[in-house]
């Protein structure tokens, strides 16, 4: 969402570098081209006002023009700023004690309130949190069916009532139940409508009168721009909400919404959705410090961290190690290993998250998604004995699997070979294929324990974790 207003100021940047001192001119001129790329993105003009006011002020300094690095200097002032106009610090979600705490998501039609109460439900149950959701939106069609069919695919109970029950009621009720069974959080979805209207917002009142929810999360849609932002200030002065929802993340709108919401509004963003698929990728929690710093293109490595710990498994871990130090290492291996990758998200999302990889990450011909899916076809089109042993794969068999995968013989043949170099990488790295006798390992020996070049496994395996 933020690719084209991260290019801008990038390359606004990189102007000011190739000076090597700056004035007081130089400032305002990238202040200029830094205003113009937020006003492109859709950015409220009175926070883009103060925004450049606030960092020009910062920039002129002494300490700045005089400095050996002034150019990094106004970076880092910029970057500061940004987390100041996104919140400095994060909002975690309210707990009630005694419990249950109870969640109102509340928001216009079609902005995936529904969707964003079982992804909301799965990110408090892997927290430990016994979750019950309440279906209060009685008036969109197959609402309260979407809501339930969510709850069973996540295991999460849903409460609902026959046609004629009103929400209110539903809440209440449901409040009741989650008491009954011990639950820790209830999330109660309401109705939303296609513009803000008097009958919608007497609702949500009495639902709170009922209910008292500790949380009243607006979900907006972020690829509503400047809209958002009014949606967003009208709630909030009608039932004080609590937290923000930006949905929608991934997709092709500038990004303005979510840089204003939060100085207009005054209210903290709390998370950040994208796609429509529930999982622990697609909800995470908003940090402003790590927003910033991808929009600068300074990555953000702690949130691919925490991904990547979410999908951990010890287990596949210990047996991958293994394998390792005996210098093994196959095609099922490997196509594991892939697969788990993927599981953090698209490539070109992981490498923007990595410092410095933002340029190559938006190169879509050094990033061919489907050159990924090609090598799974192909290991896929192998028989377990082949994956395991890729030596034994011959003419026949390569013309078996290039038919299976809609590949070439040459594509079969080129994967293997790149295989067989990596296996003797491993190998080498791990000491590993120096034992005697050693048919294939003969080559890299000298990397055996102890021996020149040689690495311990257990330093491998604690680099690569």
């Amino acid at each position: 969402m933020f690719e084209s207003l991260s290019d801008r100021l990038q390359t606004v940047f990189q102007k000011l570098g190739s000076k090597g001192r700056l004035d007081e001119d130089d400032v305002r001129e990238a202040m200029k081209q830094v205003r113009l790329a937020l006003l492109e993105a859709d950015v409220n003009f009175k926070v883009v006002k103060d925004f450049v006011a606030k960092v020009t002020e910062q920039a002129i300094g002494e300490e700045v023009t005089k400095s050996l690095t002034p150019h990094q200097q106004v970076v880092k002032i910029v970057h500061q700023e940004l987390i100041n106009l996104l919140g400095n610090d994060p909002a975690p979600l309210q707990e009630s004690r005694p419990g249950p705490t109870v969640i109102m998501l509340v928001g216009l039609q079609g902005t995936g309130k529904t969707t964003l109460a079982a992804k909301l439900a799965l990110h408090l149950r892997k927290k430990g949190r016994r979750v019950m959701m309440a279906a209060c939106d009685i008036y969109r069609p197959a609402a309260i069916t979407q809501l339930q069919t969510l709850g069973k695919q996540l295991n999460v109970p849903v409460y609902s009532e026959p046609a004629g029950s009103q929400p209110p009621d539903i809440a209440a009720n449901a409040l009741e139940q989650a008491k009954r069974d011990q639950v820790n959080v209830l999330i109660v979805d309401t109705a939303g409508r296609l513009q803000i209207d008097e009958t919608l917002m007497v609702e949500l009142d009495q639902i709170i009168a009922r209910v008292d929810p500790i949380e009243r999360l607006l979900v907006v849609d972020a690829m509503t721009g400047q809209e958002a932002v009014r949606v967003a200030d009208t709630f909030n002065q009608r039932v004080q909400i609590t937290g923000l929802v930006m949905s929608k993340m991934d997709g092709d709108a500038r990004g303005g919404a979510a840089l204003s919401v939060r100085a207009v509004t005054g209210v903290p963003i709390k998370f950040l959705s994208t796609g429509e698929k529930i999982d622990t990728n697609t909800l995470e929690p908003f940090f402003p410090d790590r927003l910033a710093s991808r929009i600068l293109g300074m990555g953000d490595m702690l949130s691919l961290i925490e991904k990547a710990e979410q999908m951990y498994d010890a287990d596949q871990a210990k047996a991958m190690e293994k394998k390792l130090r005996k210098g093994k290492f196959d095609f099922e291996d490997f196509l594991n290993a892939m697969q788990q990758m993927r599981k953090l998200g698209p490539l070109q999302q992981i490498l923007a998250m990595i410092p410095g990889m933002s340029q190559i990450a938006r190169n879509e011909e050094l990033l061919d998604e489907s050159q990924l899916k090609r090598v799974e076809a192909m290991i896929f089109s192998m028989t377990p004995l082949e994956r395991r042993n890729p030596e034994i794969i011959k003419q026949s068999r390569r013309a078996r699997i290039a038919r299976g995968s809609g590949t070439s013989e040459q594509d079969v043949s080129a994967l293997i070979k790149q295989f067989q170099q990596m296996q003797r990488m491993m190998k080498q790295l791990t000491g590993g294929g120096s034992g005697k006798g050693g048919r294939r390992g003969g080559r890299g020996g000298r990397g055996g324990p102890g021996g020149p070049g040689g690495i311990d496994p257990r330093e491998l395996m604690r680099m690569l974790k």
